[in-house]
């Protein structure tokens, strides 16, 4: 299994965390635990993942088979950056093996590929 990880940096992100686990929630198998700032996500594929409220910052981790670890990166981050457009979130991954994952922000336009 190959494992990615992403600060995000927002005064509010237990409430993020709480959104996302929801969200995610209606497909996939999640929880989140308000006393400790801590969530699971069970995907689709196999994969899984961790939701961290910290002071300042939301600790995000994914880990799955590495082809599908963009997938899991993207959908994770992608729905963040939604639910976060006002505070203009934005998540970037780095993986365990040295190599730089996605990226996911808001945009007026397309990022280039």
């Amino acid at each position: 299994m190959a494992r990615s990880e992403a600060r995000v940096p927002t005064d509010r992100p237990a409430r993020y965390a709480k959104q996302l686990a929801s969200h995610l929630g209606r497909r996939s198998r999640t929880d989140w635990d308000e006393e400790s700032g801590t969530g699971t996500l069970a995907l689709d594929n196999g994969g899984t993942g961790t939701l961290t409220a910290t002071d300042g910052a939301l600790l995000l981790a994914v880990e799955a088979e590495p082809a599908h670890l963009d997938l899991l990166e993207g959908v994770v981050g992608r729905h963040l950056v939604r639910f976060g457009a006002r505070d203009e979130l934005v998540v970037e991954w780095h993986r365990d093996n040295g190599e730089p994952g996605t990226a996911q922000r808001n945009s007026e336009e397309p990022m280039p590929h």
